[in-house]
């Protein structure tokens, strides 16, 4: 019982369960007798913390003061003796007084007969009977005095002989080592420039541990990542049969979709060494330090095997080579031939995982997505409503939540949010709950954070003047009587003439369910409703404010968008004349106009495409304005009253006046079948 429990208190990791335990310790027994020596220890590989200048400058004052007193404790081993002349000393051996003589060298002590004790000196070379003889002393007298001759030696003979020498050099050298110790922590790392800046984790440091359990949605890429796990945790299935796991897996997606994390987790469920580090951290303005980093990252990594690289933005360095582009193309180059080589260099059957994430798949180097590279291409989609859901129950683990919370309204008023927004509107759901001195997040602080992360905090210093504020109400509701009104617009969720970031007022719409595809007609009402606020300002107020030109910006490349890149446009026909997925273009920092490629009497034709439909959704907006003015006067008043008007609030006003956005809703499903004309309206019989 005593041996169990003396065991029990030296194991650390007792909480785990015994069969994860014994395969921890097998496999670090494994490693230990494959590779003959210890395991590889990542903290070597961490430069040593910068101490400040005082904590450096009292350390060498103590070592100076410690070799002072070492020193002192050699040289004052006796008391200061009186020192007299040989005269006198001849003197006193002729007058009785002098009971012994002690030579040391040319230094000689001398002990009197009243037990007092003096010293005095010869010249090198020179005995002392010799000079005592010469001062008039017979044989006799000095038969007399005990003369007792000693060597110099010893440990206090040698400090007290070469200490004056030892001592300037030893202070000299820790001046220097002080002096270069302060050089390397104010930046100049002249030795460490080429050492790997990579960030590792540890499998066995269980605070950064991370598995699929905490990835939430993103079901298609956990899958296709699973191999990997599979392969990491058990590669003899895989060599036996023939079979080579990929070397590189790129992880793909807009950002904030959960790359990263997702790379974090692969090497939380295999238990092996994780080592990230970002495309921009391999490039210095030194030649050579990008390559040389990478050679010993991935030196690193075999030491650490099985281990994964992850390279976050590897667009940094990835990019299509021979462009010219940017000063310090050569290095960024050499730095992705050495990535390049470091991959081809693998054997069959290293653990070596190394993966990358990038939201910009289209301006990486061919060479880099060949078979035998990042030859894995995994995409990682914004997620959908019940991915949004459970990525929500995910966000708020750690956080009181009141019993009113339903994060499947929460997810259906978010169509669009990536994972990192998710995380964003939980925190600050939780930031605006604190600030009101409450315990516990509500559903209501969620509502208020969807608006805050989308358009940015209110701002209730913005006071709107009577008249700013009815063309506020009146533009708001022009939108908003838009939209429902067209059968293909998104419907209306919110109105409001808070002022909130940018804006002096919004309206917002949010689709009844997650959209992979966009149409013409969907499109087409989208332009209308941009333009509901500027025609309803014009109409009502007979003037035009500046509150409209976002809603220009959005409807006017909305409708070129049609023209030049999906082919909507009946005149120009499937023809794509701006590409999204230009690399070239994309490397000189956006898209080629398209007068670089096309002849005017084209970018004509586009122009007077783009004008037709801008044109042709002004005319439905402002015979809907028209024939609505009623509602739209009502819900401006509404607004001017309340300011702000939630969905059901909204809907009874329009009820009030004939219209049912619940008819609108099952009227689109039924148009399904029945068809539309080009522009969005129902065909007459």
């Amino acid at each position: 019982m005593e041996e169990k429990e003396k065991r029990k208190n030296n194991d650390p990791n007792e909480t785990e369960r015994p069969t994860e335990k014994k395969k921890d310790k097998e496999k670090a027994g494994k490693e230990n007798d494959r590779s003959g020596k210890k395991p590889f220890n990542y903290m070597e590989k961490i430069p040593p913390s910068r101490s400040s200048f005082w904590n450096n400058l009292a350390t060498a004052l103590l070592i100076f003061l410690g070799l002072l007193l070492i020193y002192s404790l050699f040289i004052e081993t006796r008391e200061e003796l009186e020192e007299i002349s040989l005269s006198r000393l001849a003197n006193d051996i002729s007058a009785g007084e002098v009971e012994g003589i002690i030579v040391r060298g040319n230094e000689v002590e001398i002990f009197y007969v009243d037990e007092t004790e003096r010293e005095t000196r010869v010249e090198n070379g020179v005995g002392i009977t010799d000079t005592l003889v010469n001062y008039g002393l017979t044989p006799e007298e000095l038969r007399a005095v005990d003369i007792e001759y000693r060597r110099q030696e010893g440990f206090s003979y040698w400090m007290m002989t070469l200490g004056p020498f030892i001592l300037p050099l030893f202070l000299i050298l820790i001046i220097l080592w002080f002096l270069l110790r302060q050089a390397k922590g104010a930046g100049m790392q002249a030795f460490t420039f080429g050492q790997s800046k990579a960030r590792m984790i540890s499998p066995h440091d269980k605070s950064q541990r991370v598995t699929f359990e905490d990835v939430a949605g993103a079901k298609e890429a956990k899958e296709e990542l699973l191999e990997i796990v599979d392969f990491l945790k058990n590669p003899k299935k895989f060599i036996n049969i023939g079979a080579q796991i990929p070397k590189g897996i790129l992880l793909m997606g807009a950002p904030g979709t959960g790359k990263t994390l997702l790379a974090r987790a692969v090497a939380g469920e295999a238990r092996v060494s994780f080592f990230s580090i970002s495309g921009s951290e391999f490039v210095e303005m030194f030649v050579g330090v990008g390559a040389s980093r990478t050679r010993d990252l991935f030196k690193m990594a075999k030491q650490a095997s099985p281990a994964i690289i992850f390279i976050d933005e590897i667009d940094a360095i990835g990019r299509v080579r021979g462009t010219g582009v940017g000063g310090g193309n050569d290095e960024r180059e050499q730095t992705l031939n050495q990535i390049l080589v470091e991959m081809d260099g693998f054997e069959p059957n290293e653990k070596i995982i190394i993966m990358a994430a990038t939201n910009r798949p289209d301006v990486l180097d061919p060479a880099l997505l060949r078979p035998g590279r990042f030859d894995r291409r995994v995409t990682i989609d914004l997620p959908d409503r019940k991915d949004r859901e459970a990525i929500l129950k995910v966000q708020a683990r750690k956080k009181p939540l009141a019993e009113d919370v339903d994060f499947r309204v929460i997810s259906e008023r978010t169509p669009g949010f990536s994972g990192a927004d998710l995380y964003s509107l939980v925190n600050e759901a939780a930031i605006l709950a604190a600030r009101e001195n409450r315990k516990t997040v509500t559903q209501f602080d969620m509502v208020r954070s969807i608006e805050k992360v989308l358009l940015g905090p209110e701002r209730k210093s913005h006071v709107l003047s009577e008249h700013e504020k009815a063309i506020t109400a009146y533009h708001e509701a022009g939108h908003a009587i838009t939209a429902s009104i067209l059968p293909y617009a998104d419907p209306v969720h919110k109105i409001s003439i808070i002022s909130r970031g940018r804006a002096a007022g919004y309206t917002l719409k949010l689709p009844t369910e997650d959209r992979r595809l966009h149409s013409k007609k969907e499109f087409l009402d989208d332009i209308a409703v941009s333009l509901g606020g500027y025609l309803t300002e014009k109409m009502i107020f007979d003037d035009l404010t500046t509150g409209a030109s976002n809603d220009l910006q959005v409807a006017a490349a909305l409708a070129r968008n049609m023209v030049t890149r999906y082919g909507m446009s009946e005149k120009i026909g499937p023809i794509a004349m701006e590409g999204s997925d230009s690399s070239m273009a994309h490397q000189e920092g956006g898209h080629y106009p398209v007068g670089s490629r096309y002849s005017q009497e084209t970018l004509s034709l586009i122009d007077k495409e783009v004008t037709g439909i801008i044109s042709e959704q002004r005319e439905r907006v402002e015979k809907i304005i028209t024939e609505h003015r009623k509602a739209l006067d009502a819900v401006a008043n509404k607004l001017m009253e309340v300011e702000t008007l939630e969905r059901d609030a909204y809907e009874t006003v329009l009820r009030d006046y004939g219209i049912d956005p619940e008819k609108k809703r099952d009227h689109r499903l039924s148009m399904k079948d029945e068809g539309t004309d080009g522009k969005g309206d129902i065909k007459k019989e």
